[in-house]
């Protein structure tokens, strides 16, 4: 509810009753329009968000594959791409290198800005 809703702190605390992750509150936050005309508004369509949700999260199984190299890095805390899925993930990246960030969930590149940007440096140059 966005009712009456003035500021960004505002809105995180209202979030946070219902969603408990800080980043992902503040990935949510990034979308809220507080000067939209008639009040704020999200710039987020959640209800097709709730509703592609399993074509987000899960693997598309589009043909084909990319044959150049391909880095998959992710934070250590993340469940979002796991172990079991390196076989499909190298049936359509054959040339795909896997690393973790220590420390890090599923926002890395915000969590750990600096580790981030140097393991993708460490690839483009290899």
């Amino acid at each position: 509810d966005l009712t009456g809703l003035a500021t960004r702190g505002e809105a995180d605390r209202r979030l946070a009753v219902t969603v408990e992750d800080p980043g992902l509150r503040a990935f949510f936050l990034q979308s809220l329009d507080l000067k939209a005309d008639g009040g704020p508004r999200w710039r987020l369509n959640f209800d097709v968000l709730e509703a592609e949700m399993p074509k987000i999260v899960g693997w598309p199984g589009t043909p084909g594959q990319f044959d150049g190299p391909t880095l998959f890095l992710t934070g250590a805390e993340s469940h979002y791409v796991r172990p079991e899925y390196r076989e499909a993930i190298r049936a359509q990246f054959p040339k795909s290198r896997f690393a973790k960030l220590i420390g890090a969930g599923h926002w890395l590149h915000a969590e750990k800005q600096r580790e981030f940007e140097e393991a993708v440096r460490v690839f483009l140059i290899a």
